[in-house]
């Protein structure tokens, strides 16, 4: 688990976090209708190496790609390939790097084209359930805050949370202890010390949480085939206020 001790720790990690943010905001007119997966690839991989970094996720316990592009029903751990986003499509996109000895690690749901609106709520919904869980992370405070704050906001809107999948520390290691999840009741779990470094990231279904994996080992898809959005930060404790680590 990785606790910071000292501003320069916090300032790399934070280089990183704001590379990887980079990383989504340069692809942001990328994404459109007709474009490939692995073309969105391909420009993440020259954009990392561009700014002396590394891609964390290219070749982690054998993944073939620099991003993780996962489509619809697909919920995380999509391989780009050469399907091609098409009108409607919701598309995450999740990048790692890897810079000074330190990781960053973030992710987005973006809208190709126009969208449906039960597919624009659940983008928005989840977007919300990721601003609500940094809210509720303070020194202090307990994890258990955080998933029911993502939980209790997601299941109004009559959406559910993923379980097989949490938040994780963030740091040398690409994955690292505590492990975060996005659901749970208040004033359960760990107690967030000043220091800590993890990443909150929902995965919100529009229908059951159930989940099932494809042939290719990797890619992790809604059991119940309906849509899935995720949004990913990495998030600092501080002692009077919470930073987070991949905006730009």
């Amino acid at each position: 688990m990785i606790e910071l001790k000292s501003k320069s720790e916090k300032e790399l990690l934070r280089e990183s976090g704001r590379l990887a943010a980079q990383v989504l905001e340069y692809l942001t007119d990328k994404v459109k209708p007709g474009v490939q997966t692995r073309e969105l690839d391909s420009l993440a991989y020259k954009y990392i190496k561009k700014n002396g970094a590394i891609p964390s996720f290219l070749g982690y316990r054998g993944f073939p790609a620099t991003l993780c592009t996962s489509i619809n029903n697909e919920i995380v751990h999509g391989i780009p390939s050469r399907r091609r986003l098409r009108e409607g499509d919701i598309i995450k996109i999740d990048v790692g790097v890897y810079k000074n000895r330190y990781h960053g690690d973030t992710a987005r749901t973006y809208k190709v084209g126009k969208i449906s609106e039960v597919a624009d709520k659940l983008v928005e919904v989840t977007r919300e359930c990721l601003r609500r869980g940094i809210e509720a992370s303070i020194c202090g405070g307990w994890s258990g805050d955080i998933g029911y704050a993502i939980q209790s906001y997601a299941e109004s809107n009559g959406f559910s949370v993923i379980r097989d999948f949490v938040g994780h520390g963030v740091g040398k290691q690409l994955h690292e202890a505590p492990q975060l999840p996005h659901f749970g009741e208040k004033r359960t779990g760990f107690i967030l010390r000043e220091g800590m470094v993890f990443s909150i990231e929902p995965m919100i279904n529009e229908g059951h949480y159930d989940v099932k994996f494809l042939d290719d080992g990797w890619t992790a898809v809604t059991k119940d085939g309906s849509l899935s959005a995720q949004f990913e930060h990495v998030i600092y404790i501080g002692k009077d206020k919470t930073e987070i680590l991949t905006d730009l």
